[in-house]
């Protein structure tokens, strides 16, 4: 195994905005000591308490959603990790993105979804979050609510993006960004 650039891998960090990045493994334990870490390094930059929280809660929302997929999917493995990284953008915004490896037709239908909301406004958002917690929740359902999903759009800045990266046949890399 090569040995890793370290000073290389900072400057790409510093030139990407990158304040906060992990990759490998995710346990709950791990994912809330991350957060605790994420939740006192902005509170250091003086940042609004909401955007603070609305940073935290992104972070939250994505770890979670990636290790109860995972979960749910009985992966485990090197299929099991994650990526997700905090940064700030050009423009100053605080961008949270994170990835895993999904079912490639999991992927597709997630792709669909952050395409159906990232096409609503702020009102059209707001209605599809009191619509989705009014309407019964199916038991079989392998996924929450979809719930943080429209949360995480309604908090953000820009319309939701992501990307999914085949990665053979069957399995796909998908990402999602955040920008807060």
């Amino acid at each position: 195994m090569e040995q890793v650039d370290v000073l290389t891998l900072r400057e790409a960090f510093t030139r990407q905005g990158i304040m906060l990045g992990f990759n490998g493994p995710f346990s709950a334990t791990l994912m809330e000591e991350i957060g605790k870490a994420l939740r006192k390094h902005m509170e250091g930059l003086a940042e609004s308490p909401s955007a603070v929280t609305d940073v935290f809660s992104a972070y939250i929302e994505l770890s979670q959603n990636i290790r109860h997929y995972a979960a749910s999917r009985g992966v485990s493995g090197s299929a099991a990790e994650a990526t997700i990284i905090v940064s700030r953008d050009d423009e100053g915004r605080y961008v949270v993105s994170a990835g895993n490896v999904v079912l490639a037709a999991d992927g597709r239908a997630l792709e669909a979804r952050i395409a159906e909301l990232a096409a609503m406004d702020k009102a059209e958002l707001k209605a599809a979050f009191k619509a989705q917690m009014r309407a019964p929740r199916d038991p079989d359902a392998r996924t929450g609510a979809g719930l943080g999903l429209i949360d995480l759009a309604r908090r953000a800045s820009r319309p939701l993006s992501c990307n999914l990266k085949p990665l053979d046949d069957a399995h796909a890399f998908f990402s999602l960004r955040v920008v807060i």
